[in-house]
């Protein structure tokens, strides 16, 4: 089991980095915020022309590392398009995306995109969007589905993994924001990084994200090759994701202070934008449940 990505990946994940910073970074978010029927328009020829939309994360397991990286790199923009969601999109459905969704009250951050959509439980039942109702914060709204569609167990996976990479981004923009704001800040004539309390905290929120770095390799390798305990190995990332953003974020918001709350702060972006991807399709704690279910 090798658990790092390819270099090929791994470059492509930087060539979108600076694709995404080159199209407008942080003010993507805000743009799209102000103008939600914009989101696509606003990323979309970007992601083109990266070849996202080419990319097989189904079947080709190169790709599929590729796939993993763009979602790291969308993730650390909080480029506002649900790029994990239509990665991970079933080939047997003429549909843009796939969510998952709770069996009770589903919703998804689809507000703004008017294509056709797909949703599976984490059971595997999908189906299809007829329509959403009004959008809330981030962009969810709740949504009417159709009848069950069919089972689809095995795009549950992969539609676990994916947004959990995009997650991962997200705190490691978080942490490098927070490190740049600790060495920049003096109190007392020092900077604050240089005190042993800020090292401790830094240090715990770190040891959260590197391990979700590990985590969400194996997850990976564990789509890519059909294990069969793939879809647990989908949930335990998703369990230790959450865990680890939960961690990561409130240091990152102790550190800055109340300047963190504050829209002049992209902290405070990516913290508002990353609660879809927390939430749904379940909580922590509804997630242990599930897992331990499956497992017991």
């Amino acid at each position: 089991m090798i658990l790092d990505l390819g270099e090929q990946a791994e470059e492509y994940g930087r060539q979108a980095l600076r694709a995404f910073a080159a199209a407008g970074g942080d003010a993507l978010l805000q743009q799209a915020e102000a103008k939600p029927n914009t989101r696509a328009e606003l990323v979309d020829r970007v992601l083109r022309e990266l070849g996202a939309w080419d990319l097989n994360a189904h079947t080709d397991a190169d790709e599929l590392e590729a796939a993993a990286a763009l979602c790291r790199s969308a993730g650390y923009w909080a480029l506002p398009y649900p790029v994990a969601e239509i990665l991970a999109r079933p080939r047997d459905l003429t549909v843009d995306g796939l969510s998952v969704v709770a069996d009770i009250n589903p919703a998804a951050p689809v507000a703004g995109l008017d294509g056709p959509w797909a949703t599976v439980t984490v059971a595997g039942t999908r189906s299809e969007v007829v329509e959403h109702g009004p959008a809330g914060p981030a962009f969810v709204a709740p949504l009417v589905l159709s009848a069950v569609h069919d089972r689809g167990s095995a795009d549950v996976a992969l539609a676990l993994v994916l947004p959990c990479w995009t997650l991962l981004g997200m705190l490691d923009r978080a942490m490098e924001l927070t490190v740049a704001y600790v060495t920049m800040r003096k109190q007392f004539g020092a900077p604050l990084s240089s005190f042993q309390g800020v090292q401790f905290q830094l240090t715990d929120a770190e040891v959260e994200r590197s391990g979700l770095d590990i985590l969400a390799k194996h997850a990976l390798w564990s789509v890519g090759t059909d294990q069969p305990e793939a879809a647990n190995d989908a949930l335990a990332l998703r369990m230790s994701a959450l865990e680890a953003a939960d961690t990561v974020f409130r240091v990152c918001h102790q550190l800055h202070g109340a300047v963190g709350f504050c829209d002049e702060t992209t902290l405070s972006w990516l913290s508002r934008y990353s609660q879809p991807l927390r939430r749904l399709p379940l909580g922590l704690s509804a997630t242990k449940a599930e897992l331990t279910r499956r497992m017991s």
